[in-house]
């Protein structure tokens, strides 16, 4: 009795549990169908791998809601998808070492293990791998990996498509990266104006970016414009976007184009050339004549006209076109650019923005011209600081000041062989050219100079030949190749406004370079002995000299400070322009020109000087781009002008060294 009662209810509880089980008893799955029966139904055109027909495929697993699809669509890409043979199901496979290991897409988890003949490899091409990159954009662009993130937008950026607009949109919510959502929100903004579902979103977004001056925005906007010329027989049709309607005859369109447009599209006989005539009259020569016209009067124009228009009453050419026909025809027609864009209000709006940009961007041109213009204007005062001193306080004219410049770039090149970290060696080279280059300049002064002060010819030819010898003394030890000074990598780039303003940071650089020298030489010449003992010298030497003052002395020291002052320029310039032999002679015509426009002998004319000349020779190369030569020379010409009325310069110092 008792082992039937426990019969009969294990008999309960197993069909209990039998339809606890079953499909049936269980509540219908609101999910779509696993992936396997997505690639199953979509088998043939995958296995084909056809990018005329995957289309489908990919955007039934793009599209299944499954969180598979991200799986399927990268072991796609990677051609790890294998198709079993025996039963036809997909698989993401990988090799073992005793085949390949078989991993369920819905699952995720290995179901064994097969060997290579037992699997067919789907191979998609480069064409049907774009076509899975843009799929998988939509799940890269939230993918918790940043990086993968950042790869995913790059993409998109680069490849824009209308399908991406959507998933974009659902990724920017919950992007954490303020980077990364800034450039979302922008690439969302350039994709609504290209691929916005109305008008209304579209000029939103086209607004939104209006002020904006980066390059990708107006490649966003310009083809926006693109007009295409139409012609239409009676009146323009409703519903086409005319970007402007054309008079044949007018500014913008020819009679002869007008002509020419209505030929191409069949709309009038093709007119009948010059060529055309000739060729016609010579395939109907017959016995001498043509057209009953003798071949040897055909050189009159009148004559050959007449012989074409008998063959065209003989129906042997095309005839010919008076000017009231051609007025008729271009009257029943009618001409117009149209844009491609079929949306009044998206065109209006982009070249309402169009034109706003170029407002801006002209202006930060006029700002870069500008920046530009100080970067330059400060290698000059850099370069002639030390020339102000030789030239504008003493007098003399130093041909080789140039040579100095070249030698400090060389010393930095040198510096640098010996210490590799760039930082820590351009901070040794600045000291160490100001410490040779001063050597050399008192040598100088000491062996040529100070026998020739107060002869200005002679002092002029023997520093001429000083220059020679040290540019073939640099040739002999460093060769004719130009040799690199590595500028450190913090100067590295370039501080970048917006995509129309940057200055490199070598050239920000220079500029607060050249503004510490600038007071340094204040400092020197207003509280210290040396500058009081130097000014007094150039107002008066006769008087310093009796007063106890060693001109002697200061002319040595005066000298070697500008000679110095002359090298750290050249390791300043050396960081950006070739180091070679004749890097001096790059920088001693502007050096002059800055010293002499700003007036002898003044460091706030030097100053004034530099930013001249600089100024004027980069507005010069904006004009004229092409040829930086030409640049110059006109800059000569302006200063030999500009002389003629100030030969004092612009801020004129009295003293010797004005003349007086």
């Amino acid at each position: 009795m008792r082992r039937r009662v426990l019969a009969s209810l294990g008999l309960l509880l197993v069909v209990f549990g039998t339809f606890a089980q079953s499909p049936a008893a269980q509540p219908a799955s609101p999910e779509a169908a696993p992936m396997q029966d997505i690639l199953q139904e979509h088998a043939a055109i995958i296995t084909k791998s056809s990018r005329k027909t995957i289309g489908p495929a990919i955007d039934a697993v793009a599209g299944s809601g499954l969180g598979s699809a991200q799986r399927v669509l990268e072991a796609w890409q990677a051609k790890e998808m294998w198709q079993r043979q025996s039963d036809g199901l997909f698989f993401h496979a990988q090799k073992t070492d005793t085949g390949y290991d078989l991993i369920d897409f819905d699952s995720g988890e290995s179901v064994g293990v097969a060997s290579k003949d037992a699997l067919q490899q789907i191979k998609p091409n480069s064409g049907i791998r774009a076509l899975l990159a843009v799929a998988l954009v939509q799940f890269q662009l939230s993918d918790p990996d940043p990086t993968r993130r950042a790869e995913a937008l790059l993409s998109l950026e680069r490849d824009p498509t209308s399908g991406a607009l959507a998933p974009l949109r659902t990724s920017i919510p919950g992007e954490g990266d303020p980077v990364l959502l800034a450039n979302k929100q922008r690439l969302e903004r350039l994709l609504t104006i290209a691929y916005g579902s109305s008008d209304e979103e579209r000029t939103q977004a086209i607004d939104d970016m209006a002020g904006d001056l980066g390059v990708d925005v107006r490649a966003t906007l310009n083809p926006l414009l693109v007009t295409t010329r139409k012609v239409y027989e009676g009146a323009l049709p409703e519903g086409v976007n005319v970007a402007l309607r054309l008079t044949p005859g007018g500014e913008r369109l020819s009679r002869t184009e007008a002509y020419a447009l209505l030929a191409e599209q069949n709309l009038a006989p093709a007119p009948v050339t010059a060529d055309d005539i000739r060729t016609t009259l010579a395939a109907h020569i017959d016995g001498g004549y043509v057209g009953g016209v003798p071949l040897a009067q055909l050189s009159d124009p009148a004559r050959r006209i007449a012989a074409y228009e008998a063959l065209v009453d003989a129906q042997k050419a095309a005839p010919l076109l008076t000017e009231a026909d051609i007025t008729d025809l271009l009257a029943a027609y009618v001409f117009a650019d149209i844009y491609a864009e079929p949306s009044t209000a998206v065109t209006e709006a982009a070249n309402a923005a169009l034109r706003r940009i170029e407002t801006k961007v002209q202006l930060n041109q006029t700002l870069d011209l500008g920046l530009d213009a100080l970067s330059l204007g400060s290698i000059y005062f850099l370069a002639a600081i030390g020339l102000a001193i030789t030239f504008g306080v003493m007098g003399v004219i130093n041909m080789a000041h140039g040579e100095f410049i070249m030698m400090g770039a060389y010393t930095g090149y040198v510096v640098q062989q010996v210490i590799p970290d760039h930082t820590l060696s351009i901070a040794v080279a600045i000291p160490l050219a100001f410490g040779v280059t001063f050597l050399a300049g008192v040598a100088l002064e000491r062996l040529v100079i100070r026998w020739l002060y107060n002869r200005p010819l002679e002092t002029l030819l023997a520093t001429f030949g000083v220059s020679i010898a040290l540019q073939q003394l640099a040739k002999n030890i460093f060769g004719t190749q130009a040799r690199p000074l590595t500028a450190p990598d913090w100067l590295g780039g370039a501080w970048v406004l917006n995509d129309v303003v940057s200055i490199s940071y070598i050239r920000i650089a220079i500029f607060g370079l050249a503004l510490i020298f600038l007071g340094l030489f204040l400092f020197i010449m207003k509280r210290t002995r040396l500058g009081l003992e130097t000014r007094a010298v150039t107002q008066n030497p006769g008087m310093a000299a009796s007063m106890g003052i060693n001109t002697d002395r200061v002319n040595m020291l005066t000298f070697g400070l500008g000679s110095g002052i002359a090298g750290i320029a050249g390791v300043a310039i050396g960081l950006f322009a070739k180091v070679t032999s004749e890097l001096g002679q790059d920088y001693i015509v502007q050096s002059f020109m800055t010293v002499v426009v700003g007036g002898v002998g003044n460091i706030w004319g030097t100053l004034l000087g530099a930013g001249l000349i600089g100024g004027l020779q980069k507005s010069i190369e904006w004009l004229n781009p092409s040829n930086t030569l030409a640049a110059q020379t006109y800059m000569i010409i302006f200063i030999i002008i500009f002389i003629q009325f100030r030969p004092r310069g612009i801020i004129a110092l009295k003293g010797r060294a004005a003349g007086d």
